[in-house]
């Protein structure tokens, strides 16, 4: 069971890699336009994935803490989950992708409004909910944009 935590947790090793965190993060967006490639957003489907991606990414983040310590940068599902909450909702399009990633990564390296004080939660959770939150105040950029007509 440690191993697939690991493999979970790591995203298939992405978090051995220098700057795991934001490659997580592309790949995230490269599979979220794989999945969707008419450009529609598909509710149903990408909704299930997220919420799958938050469950099993606070359960494999509790079960790799003993081995590789509380919220290793080698934990990178949490940028994953944090990327599908950052675009859910949104049209898939090259510009809002990338929009929602340099959002993304600005609030989970930056960590504003209160995303720092959510690390301090026990186990996987602390490791989920600061990129949780990320991805829900860029979602809300996002929403603000694609309403404002910005993009």
């Amino acid at each position: 069971m440690m191993k697939f935590h690991k493999l979970f947790a790591g995203c298939l090793g992405i978090g051995y890699l220098k700057g795991g965190g934001t490659i997580a993060a592309i790949v995230c967006c490269g599979g979220w336009y794989c999945l969707q490639p008419d450009g529609y957003f598909n509710s149903q489907l990408m909704i299930t994935i997220t919420v799958v991606i938050l469950f099993m990414g606070i359960w494999s983040a509790n079960g790799v803490e003993r081995d590789w310590g509380k919220d290793s940068s080698r934990i990178v599902i949490d940028e994953v989950a944090g990327m599908c909450i950052s675009l859910l909702f949104v049209p898939v399009t090259f510009t809002y992708l990338i929009a929602g990633l340099l959002l993304f990564r600005f609030f989970d390296i930056l960590k504003p409004l209160l995303i720092r004080k959510t690390e301090s939660l026990p186990g996987g959770w602390g490791v989920m909910m600061d990129d949780m939150l990320a991805g829900i105040y860029t979602n809300i950029l996002l929403q603000l944009i694609i309403y404002c007509k910005v993009l």
